[in-house]
């Protein structure tokens, strides 16, 4: 009996010292990202004036994988065709599509038949044809094989024209400077490998023509939940590490990089769902290893808008889906974790984010699980079961508040009172529900990479009815497998 007391002291003890941990750990994230902004902010606040690197900007690449895009394609092409960017091009990899997206492209864009040499520096599949646009000079189509979306980017990356290129989810929309933005790190610093901006839910907005005309809030509950969630994970989250060069995780929906060191690292590994954050990783454990000196970097205002899920299914799916690529991202590059010359992303973010993202679903939900059961059956004293729900609770609760006000102060993002109330009372649904759903979710995610069931995206059914204007009206589409 005695044994049994002690296990379950040892227990209480081990969980309340790791959610107050955790908290810990986001409460530093939050304190470094307050300098970070505050510096950020400063340096932009003369942005009306003419910048001394305009005009300077290198030409960009702008690559658009895309499968089963049929019914927003052509918003999403007119938004890239429209950016504030002196030089660029975009490149659309049509991934071996079951539905009418080639033929959409045809129609909307006039394209034609363009044979050009293909350099297959990195491994895709078999590039079936290459197409110019007549009326867009500078759009090109790659007709492809499927192979998933790792595949078509490194198809992309081997038909592009640039030095820099920039991966963008096809059903998302930048914003006209968005490109500018996220391309000032490489112009500041020629270390500068790569740089991500801001993704933010486009649900509730209105898209006209391509481009964000107002910003609204959804009336789906999960959609309003995961805007909160998306706030702390940006801001926080990647800004927080971005000053100490340890950012482990830039968004592929959103991320700009240097073609010859993605080719010298031999591009997107076509074997993982978390494609984005293993080429990462993988470029701070080279670049550490071989002593060669780099940034990565997060810049908080470009701002790429993109539909959240508004289904539990669909929301569960990505989730497991994001777990499962952030495993397989960490135990791809153990080599970075505690390397001598890992520096800050080696000792401090990869750490992080194997003991309180990796693991921390397990170890939450084993948690909640035994304090609750132990509560019930008077193992935990009262006292201990209410310090460990104001540590679960009430921390998450301040941490995620901080977040909201300091983006709004920062950016104002949302104009209207009401917004800011609504979106106030979704972080308090957010810390009593949805942030415990999620932990089962991520662990479930951990439970299928542990045992190599197969990986797959899953069906991902959009609404959009953000979209207007060009043939925006309401419709639903259908991401189906790329792994399949």
């Amino acid at each position: 009996m005695n044994s049994m007391s002690e296990l379950a002291i040892g227990l209480q003890w081990f969980f309340m010292l790791y959610f107050i941990g955790i908290n810990c750990g986001y409460l530093m994230l939050n304190v470094l990202s307050l300098g970070s902004l505050k510096r950020y902010v400063e340096s932009h606040s003369l942005d009306d004036l003419p910048r001394s690197v305009s005009g300077f900007e290198p030409p960009v690449s702008v690559l658009v994988p895309a499968y089963n895009e049929e019914a927003t394609i052509g918003g999403s092409v007119r938004s890239m065709l429209q950016l504030n960017y002196p030089d660029y091009e975009v490149v659309v990899i049509n991934d071996g599509s079951k539905d009418g997206t080639m033929d959409a492209l045809r129609r909307e864009f006039a394209l034609v038949p363009f044979p050009e040499a293909y350099w297959q520096r990195l491994p895709a599949q078999t590039v079936r044809a290459i197409y110019r646009s007549t009326s867009h000079p500078s759009l090109r189509v790659i007709d492809k094989e499927n192979g998933g979306k790792a595949d078509a980017l490194n198809a992309g990356i081997n038909a592009a024209r640039y030095p820099l290129f920039c991966g963008v989810d096809a059903d998302s929309v930048l914003e006209r400077d968005s490109l500018k933005r996220v391309v000032e790190p490489f112009l500041e610093d020629p270390r500068t490998i790569a740089s991500g901006g801001t993704v933010r839910i486009a649900n509730g907005c209105t898209v006209d023509n391509g481009f964000l005309t107002s910003v609204g809030l959804p009336r789906n509950p999960l959609a309003l939940l995961q805007i909160v969630e998306y706030l702390r994970a940006f801001l926080f989250g990647r800004l927080g590490w971005s000053p100490l060069n340890a950012v482990l995780i830039i968004s592929g929906a959103f991320g700009i990089f240097r073609k010859d060191v993605v080719v010298a690292a031999g591009g997107y590994r076509r074997d993982t769902v978390g494609e984005d954050m293993e080429l990462v990783v993988r470029l701070h454990r080279l670049h550490r290893t071989r002593r060669i000196p780099y940034r990565i970097v997060f810049v908080p205002d470009p701002i790429c808008w993109t539909e959240a899920p508004e289904s539990l299914r669909v929301l569960k799916n990505q989730r497991v889906r994001w777990q499962r690529g952030l495993s397989e991202s960490l135990t791809m590059n153990l080599g970075l974790l505690f390397h001598p010359r890992g520096g800050a992303a080696g000792w401090l973010a990869f750490p992080f984010m194997v003991v309180f993202e990796w693991l921390g679903p397990l170890i939450e939900v084993a948690g909640y699980v035994f304090m609750i059961t132990a509560f019930i059956f008077g193992v935990v004293s009262t006292e201990a079961f209410i310090t460990f729900m104001l540590v679960a609770f009430g921390f998450g609760l301040v941490l995620s508040v901080s977040s909201l006000l300091l983006e709004e102060l920062s950016f104002h993002i949302y104009p209207k009172p009401h917004q800011i109330g609504v979106l106030l009372l979704m972080v308090i649904v957010e810390n009593f529900g949805y942030r415990q759903i999620n932990s089962l979710w991520r662990l479930w995610g951990l439970l299928l990479w542990m045992f190599r069931s197969k990986a797959r995206w899953g069906d991902m059914k959009r609404t959009a009815s953000w979209q207007s204007g060009g043939g925006g009206a309401k419709w639903t589409a259908c991401v189906a497998d790329w792994f399949s």
